[in-house]
C-alpha cells in the first residue's frame, strides 16, 4: 500500500488528483468534491503537502469536514469512499469520488448561493451555464436533436477558419441571444462536434478533429 502511495503522489496533481495539506473548511473542499462528480471523477488525498510531501492528519476532524462538506454543502448530496494509509507513520486520507449520474453538483458558498464546479488539469473551476445545459441534457432520458439553420452554419464556417469561439464571438456573428448562442453550444458539445477549452481567460469553442465532416452548407439536423 506504501508502494501505491507513493506512486500515486509521484504523479503530482491533475486532472485526477487533489492534494490537501489539511481540511479545515467545508466549503473549499466540497468545490473538489463537486468538480469531480462533474467530470470524470478522482481522488483527494489530505494530508499531502500541494509540492508532494507528506504531513499527514493529526486528528479525525478532517474526515468530519469531508462528510459535512459532500452531505450539507453540496446539492445533489455527493457519494465518496474514504480510506486511511500509513505512510512513515503519518496518516493520509484517500477519498475517492466517482463521476455522477445527477450532474450538475453543486456547492453552498459563504453567501449561500449553488454554484458547479468542474476539474480543468489540476484546477477546480467554475462552471458557466453551457456547460450546465450540457450535463443537464446528458442527465435526461430524452435525445436531444439539432437542426442546422443559418446560426449552427455561420458557426461552422467561422471555425473552418479560426481555430476557436467565444460565446460573445459567436453571438455577434449569428446575430442571435445569449440564451440562443449558449443552447447551440451544449448541443454540439454534446455531439462532440465541438469541444470546450477553458483557461484563465474564459471559456473558447473548438471544432473537434476527431469528428468525420458534418454538414455545414444549408439547413439538415442530427439527433442524439
Amino acid at each position: 500500500m506504501e508502494h501505491f502511495l507513493k506512486r500515486l503522489i509521484a504523479d503530482g496533481e491533475n486532472l485526477h488528483l487533489d492534494f490537501k495539506y489539511c481540511v479545515s473548511d467545508s466549503r473549499k473542499i466540497a468545490r473538489t468534491l463537486s468538480a469531480f462528480a462533474n467530470s470524470d471523477g478522482g481522488k483527494i488525498l489530505i494530508g499531502v503537502r500541494d509540492n508532494g510531501s507528506v504531513a499527514g492528519i493529526k486528528t479525525d476532524e478532517e474526515i468530519y469536514m469531508v462528510d459535512t462538506a459532500a452531505h450539507l454543502f453540496c446539492r445533489p448530496e455527493i457519494s465518496y469512499t474514504i480510506k486511511q494509509h500509513t505512510t512513515g507513520g503519518k496518516t493520509i486520507l484517500e477519498v475517492d469520488v466517482l463521476r455522477g449520474t445527477k450532474r450538475p453538483y453543486q456547492v453552498k458558498d459563504e453567501n449561500g448561493k449553488w454554484l458547479s464546479y468542474f476539474r480543468n488539469n489540476d484546477q477546480n473551476l467554475l462552471a458557466n451555464r453551457v456547460l450546465l445545459q450540457v450535463w443537464r441534457k446528458e442527465e435526461k432520458e430524452r435525445g436531444v436533436l439539432v437542426k442546422f439553420s443559418k446560426a449552427e452554419n455561420s458557426l461552422m464556417n467561422y471555425l473552418k477558419e479560426n481555430r476557436s469561439v467565444t460565446l460573445s464571438k459567436f453571438r455577434k456573428i449569428a446575430g442571435i441571444s445569449s440564451y440562443k448562442a449558449e443552447a447551440i453550444l451544449s448541443n454540439l458539445i454534446i455531439f462532440r462536434i465541438l469541444n470546450m477549452k477553458a483557461s484563465e481567460k474564459g471559456f473558447f469553442y473548438e471544432l473537434n478533429p476527431e469528428e468525420p465532416a458534418i454538414p455545414c452548407v444549408g439547413t439538415g439536423s442530427i439527433q442524439h
